[in-house]
C-alpha cells in the first residue's frame, strides 16, 4: 500500500481535517493568515494526522472528534516546525523560503505561539480531560527535547542514547500521542491504547532517524532543504555517531572538528567518512528494526484494513525518499 492508497482509506477524513485547518487558522490578523496558509499549504505529508484518524478508525470510531484531535496534532507540528527554523536558523523547508526567512525571526515564533494557543483551544473543545492530559504532555516533553537537542550542539561526545532521547521527546512524542487519542476517543481497554502509544512512539522514531539519514544521504532537491543542515547547526545526529563509533582515528578527527565547528566547510569530508563507515546503511538498520517494533505493537487490535495502513505508514516512514 503506497501514501496515496492509504490517504484513498480515509479520503473524506483527510479532506474534513483539511477544511477545519483552513478554517481554525482564520484571525482578523491579516500578518497570521499569511504565515499560517503558507506553512499549511507547504505540501507537508499530513502523517501525524493521518496516524490519528487511522488510529480512531482502527478501533471503529464513528463520531468526528477525530478530526479536530487531527487537526490540533498538526497545529501542534507547524508550531514546532516555525519555531524549529528560527532556532536553526534554516532558510529552507519543503523546498521553498522558510516563514522565518520570508517574514523575520518575531513574526515566525509569534505565529507559532499563536498556533499553539489555537491548538489548545481546539483540545478543550472536545471536552475530555484525558485528551488534554496526553496532548499538555506531549507539547511539554517536545519543548524539552528541543532544550536537549540544543545542549547537544556541537559536542562530538553525544552518543546514541543521548540522541534517542532527543528523538524521543522532539518527534516520536507527538505520533505517541496521536495514536493515542485514537484509543481514547474509543474508550478502548487500555491494552489497546498502550499498543497504539508504543505503535506511534516507534513510528516516530523510525521516522526522525531516517530524516537524520536523508540529510547525507540524498540531495537538497530530493529532501527539500539544504543538504548537511544538521552538521551546519552542529547536530551529531546518527550517522554522525555511528562514523564516530567507527571510523578510522583520521576520520574520528575530522568528525569531531566538524561537529566542534558547524558550518558546511568539511562536508564533503564528512560525507565521505559516513559513507566508507556504511553509517547510513546503519541508521537505516535501525529505523527499519523500530518500524518492526510499530508493525508487531498493532497486534493488539483487531484485523482491519485499518490496521494494515497503520503498518503501511510503518513502511512508507523507512522507504521515503524525503
Amino acid at each position: 500500500m503506497d501514501i496515496s492508497a492509504l490517504r484513498e482509506l480515509v479520503a473524506d477524513d483527510l479532506k474534513a481535517v483539511d477544511r477545519l485547518i483552513l478554517d481554525r487558522l482564520r484571525s482578523d490578523v491579516v500578518l497570521i493568515n499569511q504565515i499560517g496558509q503558507y506553512i499549511v499549504s507547504g505540501g507537508g505529508k499530513r502523517l501525524r494526522p493521518l496516524v490519528v484518524v487511522l488510529a480512531a478508525r482502527a478501533l471503529g470510531y464513528q463520531a468526528s472528534d477525530h478530526l479536530t484531535l487531527a487537526a490540533v496534532v498538526e497545529f501542534i507540528h507547524t508550531a514546532t516546525l516555525l519555531h524549529d527554523d528560527v532556532v536553526d536558523g534554516s532558510d529552507m523547508r519543503r523546498s521553498r523560503d522558510t516563514a522565518n526567512a520570508v517574514w523575520g525571526n518575531a513574526a515566525s515564533v509569534l505565529v507559532g505561539d499563536f498556533l499553539y494557543s489555537r491548538a489548545f483551544e481546539m483540545m478543550v473543545e472536545v471536552d475530555r480531560m484525558r485528551v488534554m492530559e496526553i496532548l499538555s504532555h506531549a507539547t511539554n516533553r517536545i519543548a524539552e527535547g528541543e532544550v536537549l537537542q540544543l545542549l547537544n550542539c556541537h559536542d562530538p561526545a553525544v552518543d546514541e542514547t543521548r540522541y534517542r532521547e532527543v528523538i524521543l521527546r522532539k518527534t516520536a512524542t507527538l505520533f505517541e500521542a496521536g495514536a493515542r487519542l485514537g484509543a481514547v476517543l474509543c474508550d478502548a481497554p487500555g491494552e489497546q491504547e498502550q499498543a497504539l502509544a508504543d505503535y506511534g512512539r516507534h513510528l516516530g522514531t523510525a521516522f526522525q532517524m531516517i530524516d537524520d539519514a536523508l540529510d547525507y544521504g540524498s540531495s537538497s532537491e530530493d529532501i527539500g532543504k539544504n543538504l548537511g543542515d544538521d552538521l551546519a547547526e552542529g547536530k551529531p545526529t546518527l550517522p554522525l555517531i555511528r562514523a564516530l563509533q567507527v571510523g578510522a582515528p583520521g576520520q574520528v578527527a575530522l568528525l569531531r572538528e566538524a561537529i566542534e565547528r558547524g558550518g558546511r566547510d568539511l562536508i564533503d569530508e564528512v560525507m565521505r567518512a559516513i559513507e566508507s563507515t556504511d553509517a547510513i546503511a546503519y541508521t537505516a538498520r535501525l529505523a527499519a528494526d523500530e518500524a518492526g517494533r510499530a508493525k508487531l505493537a498493532l497486534e493488539a487490535l483487531p484485523p482491519s484494513a485499518y490496521r494494515s495502513a497503520l503498518a503501511a505508514v510503518a513502511d512508507f516512514a523507512v522507504a521515503r525518499g524525503n
